[in-house]
């Protein structure tokens, strides 16, 4: 049969009127999202949908935001105690399981409901010398996988499109830094259809220079938009 309280939830994350995208290069990760204030009295600084859980880890949320909040808070919660258990950071991969399996937990207790909303899990695994970056995506069904590119939101099949096309030709392309920015800039600028300003986007990268999930300031993204522009 069919589980409708699921369907409903992934109804529920294409109608937030967000959409966001992930992309993974050979050195880094990134994550972009579109920002939109849902009001003119709120402050912009306190209006974010992207979400630091460790030093190296960073998840950008798509969907209902008090339901978002909820699961990076159980999140944080369970890289925190795996770093306290076994005294080294929690790999991304492992955080994404967890968060799949919660989610999962969502959907088979009669007296639960599933969380309205999809996870992009940005995040750089450093053992020794070696730095990996990683990016997995984690749905209110509870599946979980690894990605090169991927999206979620609104209008994530236009963006899936937009990416599919972009790396069919090369599957195996090891995309740098910029072309990493740019690609997820190019895809939101895609599917909004018009020409993004540095305030209409979130972006937060993990990079082997720089492990630590950071958000860029709108000078960086302008400059990065403007290299795109410049580009086609």
């Amino acid at each position: 049969g069919r589980l409708y309280q699921v369907e409903y939830a992934f109804k529920a994350i294409q109608t937030s009127g967000l959409t966001s995208v992930g992309v993974r290069g050979l050195d880094c990760s990134c994550v972009a999202t579109q920002m939109k204030i849902p009001d003119k009295l709120h402050d912009p600084t306190s209006v974010s949908n992207m979400h630091k859980i460790t030093d190296t880890i960073g998840i950008v949320t798509t969907g209902m935001q008090p339901d978002s909040r909820s699961s990076i808070q159980t999140l944080r919660e369970e890289a925190a105690q795996f770093k306290f258990d076994y005294g080294y950071d929690m790999p991304v991969e492992s955080l994404a399981k967890r968060a799949a399996d919660l989610a999962q937990v969502y959907t088979q207790h009669a007296y639960m409901r599933p969380l309205g909303v999809s996870l992009i899990i940005c995040g750089m695994d450093i053992e020794g010398e070696s730095k990996v970056p990683r990016l997995y995506r984690c749905d209110p069904a509870g599946y979980f996988a690894g990605y090169k590119a991927t999206s979620s939101g609104s209008k994530e099949q236009e963006a899936n499109n937009f990416l599919e096309k972009k790396l069919k030709a090369d599957l195996t392309k090891k995309l740098s830094y910029d072309e990493t920015v740019q690609m997820a800039l190019g895809c939101l600028q895609n599917i909004v259809g018009a020409d993004l300003k540095a305030s209409d986007v979130e972006i937060g990268v993990v990079s082997a220079s720089t492990p630590k999930f950071t958000r860029l300031t709108d000078a960086e993204i302008e400059s990065q938009l403007t290299a795109l522009a410049e580009k086609d």
